[in-house]
């Protein structure tokens, strides 16, 4: 039976670069202001596609800063983006849009985080895991200013929500997601275990679809970093069922 593991930091590995960036997405969807089906305010995490330029949309400056809107107004803006995104992608509130723009100093390492959910490799990193026959990976250049005068380029991986948590690793009373929001209030158990039947065949790196700030690799994902020698990432395996 494939092998698959939750991707985390190794901030001890990651520590020895002594380099740090400070970005954000260009655009984002607001946050949901109180929805009328369910009365939650809340915006989303993990929910990035650095690959979709909203620069042709008349209303672009409504992305840019981070804000809450009322259902309708969210909604109408969800719309206007969908053509532009991923044909599954789900676009909760908060979803982010376009590259990471901002400053970054020191060494980053051949990869880098920002939290636990956004990975960066460099250029020449990708390209090595793409030799050693790691499928589905897009990298989309961040717009980063290094103080140095021969700055690395750094990609920011577009990691697409795809495999779930399998029901039985959640509690047996979990309401059902808002008809009118989507959002269901999930939280993440002590034990993830992953549904089988849900996972994605042509990618060796993804999101989990129902808590997009878990990042999973396949063993041969795993295989590879050990055998480039790339560190900063820690694997824990995943129960499957």
């Amino acid at each position: 039976m494939p092998r698959y593991f939750w991707l985390q930091e190794d901030r001890v590995a990651t520590s020895r670069h002594h380099g740090d960036f400070n970005a954000a997405h260009r655009w984002r969807l607001p946050g949901l202001a109180k929805c009328p089906g369910c009365g939650a305010t809340w915006s989303s995490s993990g929910h990035m596609y650095p690959s979709v330029d909203l620069s042709g949309l008349h209303e672009q400056d409504l992305f840019l800063k981070a804000r809450s809107a009322p259902f309708a107004e969210f909604a109408r803006l969800r719309e206007l983006v969908r053509p532009l995104a991923p044909p599954a992608a789900t676009l909760p509130p908060g979803t982010r849009f376009g590259p990471l723009v901002g400053t970054a100093q020191g060494d980053l390492g051949p990869l880098s985080w920002q939290g636990s959910y956004l990975l960066l490799l460099r250029r020449d990193t990708m390209e090595q895991l793409q030799a050693e026959g790691v499928r589905g990976l897009m990298g989309v250049r961040a717009e980063l200013r290094f103080r140095q005068k021969h700055p690395p380029e750094m990609l920011e991986l577009q990691l697409e929500p795809g495999g779930l948590l399998h029901p039985q690793c959640l509690p047996p009373d979990l309401p059902l997601a808002c008809a009118t929001c989507g959002r269901r209030g999930l939280q993440l158990p002590d034990e993830p275990i992953l549904d089988g039947a849900s996972l994605p065949m042509d990618r060796d790196v993804f999101r989990l679809g129902n808590y997009a700030t878990v990042l999973v690799g396949t063993e041969r994902f795993m295989e590879a970093v050990r055998r480039l020698r790339l560190e900063g990432i820690h694997f824990q395996e995943l129960s499957i069922r």
